[in-house]
């Protein structure tokens, strides 16, 4: 499984997901900084990439339109870069334990008690 992980969060996700051993790219490493959402969700679906983001509202309704996508992770909600790292540690064991993340979303919500995990069809069926 493969990341991109969206301009509006820290380069340092790409470290977390790389010392899990999973492929992981911030998108100003790929030439997509100031990208249009439409175009960072094609570049994503295009190359197989789990996009990994904190837009929830953008990329759901882009994604909805995909019959077929590799997967998207949503931080929940905007945090720092230390929140961002622990969240996305949570979301990286979850989805260790999964064949895919095809047409799913993973949110990852911080909250007061800790991580909550929520995983989902997407588009629903």
């Amino acid at each position: 499984m493969r990341f991109l992980v969206d301009e509006c969060l820290s380069p340092l996700l790409v470290n977390v997901a790389r010392e899990a051993s999973f492929e992981a790219y911030h998108l100003a490493h790929v030439g997509g900084a100031s990208w249009p959402d439409w175009r960072i969700a094609a570049y994503a679906v295009a190359h197989d990439m789990v996009l990994v983001t904190n837009n929830a509202t953008d990329f759901r309704a882009l994604y909805e339109r995909q019959e077929v996508h590799p997967g998207l992770v949503i931080l929940v909600p905007s945090v720092g870069r230390e929140e961002q790292s622990r969240l996305f540690q949570t979301a990286v064991a979850r989805v260790a334990q999964l064949p895919d993340l095809v047409n799913k979303v993973l949110e990852v919500h911080f909250e007061p008690a800790g991580e909550r995990l929520e995983l989902y069809d997407f588009p629903p069926p």
